[in-house]
């Protein structure tokens, strides 16, 4: 990056939060999706709204590139950085500035953790209902990004449905403040389509959440089946049955056999899947529904069923769970993590194919998903010392995005485009959707300078490189959905 570039960024924040040396880039390379790789020129580290609307600002005016980015937890290569562009590190913006117990709502930085909003709000009776796999890390700015979602997305909607208004700093350097902190707004619903834009419009400054009330109760089973199909049609009698659990997931053979090596899970020995289903809610309505979900559960023919029956054991049901993703490291020194949904009533059907293209590509795939909206999560293993196993792994996720969108889904559920699924945009939209979208996005940004290449096919790209593990998938952390 030129001298002058760096002395200008110097007049905003100290010299010392501006990062330049190899060592120091190369942490940022990457985010989850390992594949894709780039060394920015460098790193930015704000303490404090005002200096991330300068920065901006300095990057509008110079026409610098940038990429705003919180944990680096993203599986869709979001959070890439961009060559001879700066990243914009906003974990030092985590300040919780208010919870407001009377009108339930939270207002955070973009740098707060997710699950510390929870234990913030807990004193009140309250919590932060989003609750992404990676919730101990990520950041609510990247949520947004994002839209993220998590287990609980089933009964109470994605980041979207919790964002009450975004004070935001546009790519342009215009500071826009959307939202009334309440569910009652007049006019278009900007913080809706701030989120989820993947980084492309500018960066989030400060947020209101709604929080809700704890529930009374949690009633959590777990029940084993022979096959992934079984699994997947108990889901479907569930949803067709009426009830609205909190949450609903599947993992299959390999997922658990991930899960019990690395947290040592206990779950039924011999399963080709094992459904989790949590009710929760006032306690009277939880022992109706519980009654009408055994009786479900019982004639899907489960080999085992197991409703937890204090705390600890609930707790220990979804460690399990939310370890999956990262567990899976130990069975393979590479994999991707893929995302798409189909129709639920057709969730049977979409296992079958995915396993059958599986066996016929060679590949292992561990299956781990939110079942209860027909988010897909296959995990493709690969050993990318292998010449050309990284392309024939791509290969096999290309084929069940597609078979996503044959069944009447999506190319995602909540990891976003990002790098890895932008040139899969054209199976879902049409060209004059696609140009509407690029529409939009230059008017939040038309100098294209945040997050560039991304989400868009046929974007400015860096190079793809394998890279093995990221560091937090290493220390186990990394687990999104």
């Amino acid at each position: 990056m030129a001298s002058v570039v760096l002395q200008r960024l110097s007049t905003l924040i100290p010299a010392e939060r501006i990062l330049t040396r190899p060592a120091e880039l190369a942490s940022y390379e990457s985010d989850g999706l390992t594949a894709f790789r780039a060394r920015p020129d460098a790193i930015v580290v704000p303490e404090t709204q005002e200096e991330t609307i300068d920065i901006v600002r300095l990057c509008h005016e110079l026409g610098i590139p940038f990429v705003a980015r919180g944990s680096g937890t993203s599986l869709s290569g979001g959070s890439l950085p961009v060559a001879n562009g700066i990243v914009i590190a906003l974990n030092r913006l985590n300040r919780i500035l208010h919870i407001d117990p009377t009108t339930r709502t939270a207002v955070v930085e973009p740098g707060v953790i997710n699950t510390h909003v929870t234990q913030a709000a807990s004193p009140f009776g309250l919590h932060y209902a989003p609750d992404p796999s990676s919730q101990s890390i990520c950041t609510i700015g990247g949520n947004i990004a994002f839209n993220s979602g998590g287990a609980h997305c089933l009964k109470h909607g994605m980041t979207a449905n919790h964002v009450l208004a975004i004070k935001a700093v546009l790519a342009t350097g215009e500071v826009v403040e959307w939202g009334t902190g309440s569910r009652e707004f007049i006019g278009p619903d900007w913080c809706g389509l701030f989120s989820g834009h993947e980084g492309l419009f500018g960066i989030a400054l400060q947020i209101t959440l709604q929080l809700l009330p704890k529930p009374d109760r949690f009633h959590t089973v777990l029940a084993g089946y022979q096959s992934l199909e079984q699994a997947g049609d108990a889901v479907a009698a569930i949803i067709a049955s009426g009830l609205l659990p909190g949450a609903i997931e599947i993992m299959d053979a390999l997922a658990l056999e991930a899960a019990k090596a690395a947290v040592h899970a206990d779950y039924p020995p011999g399963c080709e899947a094992v459904l989790i289903v949590e009710l929760e809610g006032p306690r009277e309505a939880v022992e109706v529904e519980r009654t009408q979900l055994e009786a479900i559960l019982s004639a899907s023919r489960p080999v085992e069923m197991r409703p937890a029956r204090d705390s600890a054991e609930r707790l220990a049901i979804w460690k399990g769970r939310k370890s999956a993703f990262s567990a899976v490291g130990r069975l393979s020194p590479d994999f991707i993590v893929q995302d798409g949904v189909v129709p639920r009533r057709r969730l049977g059907e979409a296992l079958r194919k995915i396993a059958r293209m599986a066996s016929e590509s060679g590949i292992r795939v561990a299956n781990v998903f939110h079942a209860g909206d027909g988010n897909l999560h296959p995990l493709i293993l690969f050993d990318g010392r292998v010449p050309g196993a990284l392309e024939r792994a791509e290969q096999l996720a290309g084929r069940i995005l597609k078979m996503c969108v044959e069944m009447g889904g999506s190319i995602t559920g909540e990891h976003g485009i990002g790098m890895e699924k932008r040139e899969f945009l054209p199976d879902m939209f049409s060209p004059a959707e696609i140009r509407l979208m690029e529409r939009i996005h230059a008017a939040f940004d038309p100098k294209k300078i945040s997050n560039p290449g991304k989400m868009f096919p046929a974007g400015t790209a860096p190079s793809l490189q394998l890279h093995g593990l990221h560091p937090l998938e290493k220390a186990g952390l990394a687990s999104r959905e």
